[in-house]
């Protein structure tokens, strides 16, 4: 009988525990600073507002099963677009569209106080992150206008450096023979118009000169909408130790990445493996296209049982976190998925309904629940509210 009691009170706690992360999760504000789906969709043909189960991380009904209350959409393209300012409109008007035929699920959210309206509301509030400085085409009034349809943070740079700021791809790959490092002077000027309107600087993709100029010019709390640590994962596309303490110092939130390369220093080593494995194919697919991303997507989705031995486990993302929190506090921390952006994503992390497992994970860990809620969403909230103009 002492032994039946037992068990009873272990299934007891095992479900009692089972709900608590759960409530946790589902009564807290989740802000994803970064998605691709806008792109991805375009790409695809296909609407948010489907069931895209076979064909993206992301859609509408989805994201309401994982909790998720803010959506920052990524407005993307790369920097050999033509025309990347109609290209930037045209994502965003396609979001916008999304949100017409389902004002009863969407709401354009601009603010901390929208957020919270939408939140009451039970609808999915967005905006935009226009990734790429690129997209503005040398031109501060393109930007405004950008920031008026709904854009609330730039990324100075892609991949791509541009005629204002250098990226951290290239400043990792060109070093000198790059015609500028940082900001010239106009890319001052952007950063100070984005001060003045209230639009969020995002400093993932910017290289590390890009990255001190500006917070040597801001005045106000910077962004990074979806990066992870160097000194766990010695990626260019992560932060070191210093640019980590200068966020928290700034008073700024970095957002992880979910991306199995930026995550997992050995995950590239084995992805390299596979593709080796498939280079016939590999070879094929990039002579119809000749960005590798693509090709990666195709041979991903094929091989489905390769592909999962590829990903690492979701607690080597936690550890990012653990990092980040320990070097500068728990105040300066967020997700920043990249879903529907990157073709790998750590184990568990399969779309966008896998959100509670970060929240169990956390509980598992030791993180209160007021230090969860400003993980999931609270300090993103800060941050945008920090940057507003009074």
């Amino acid at each position: 009988m002492k032994q039946i009691f037992t068990y009873s009170l272990l299934f007891l706690s095992i479900g009692l525990f089972g709900q608590r992360y759960k409530k946790i999760h589902f009564k807290s504000i989740l802000i994803d600073t970064h998605n691709d789906i806008p792109s991805h969709a375009i790409d695809k043909g296909v609407s948010f507002d489907q069931d895209l189960r076979k064909v993206a991380h992301s859609d509408l009904n989805r994201m309401f099963q994982g909790g998720v209350d803010v959506q920052l959409f990524s407005i993307w393209c790369d920097g050999n677009q033509k025309n990347p300012y109609q290209w930037a409109n045209r994502e965003m008007d396609t979001v916008l569209a999304w949100a017409k035929r389902n004002p009863d699920k969407m709401m354009l959210t601009l603010t901390a106080a929208d957020i919270k309206k939408a939140v009451k509301q039970k609808k999915l509030g967005f905006a935009f992150g226009v990734e790429g400085g690129h997209m503005i085409e040398n031109d501060l009034n393109k930007l405004e206008a950008l920031y008026n349809k709904g854009a609330r943070y730039l990324t100075l740079t892609w991949n791509n450096s541009n005629d204002w700021a250098s990226s951290a791809m290239n400043e990792a790959t060109k070093g000198d023979s790059l015609k500028h490092k940082g900001l010239t002077d106009f890319g001052k000027q952007v950063v100070k118009k984005m001060n003045d309107l209230g639009m969020l600087i995002d400093l993932s993709h910017t290289g590390e000169q890009t990255f001190w100029d500006v917070i040597n010019t801001t005045t106000k709390p910077i962004l990074v909408s979806h990066s992870c640590v160097y000194s766990i994962c010695p990626h260019w596309r992560n932060l070191k130790d210093d640019q980590i303490k200068a966020i928290g110092k700034n008073g700024g939130v970095i957002h992880l990445n979910f991306y199995s390369g930026f995550v997992d220093p050995k995950f590239e080593k084995r992805s390299d493996a596979f593709t080796a494995k498939h280079k016939r194919e590999m070879d094929s697919l990039l002579k119809v296209n000749p960005e590798p991303y693509f090709m990666h997507e195709y041979l991903f989705a094929k091989y489905p049982e390769e592909v999962k031995d590829l990903r690492p486990p979701l607690s080597m993302l936690l550890d990012h976190l653990d990092y980040i929190v320990k070097m500068i506090g728990v105040d300066h921390v967020g997700i920043g998925s990249d879903f529907d952006g990157v073709n790998s994503t750590p184990q568990q992390l399969d779309d966008v309904t896998c959100y509670p497992v970060i929240t169990k994970a956390l509980v598992d860990r030791g993180y209160s629940k007021k230090d969860i809620k400003k993980i999931l969403g609270e300090n993103f909230l800060r941050l945008l509210k920090a940057n507003e103009v009074k």
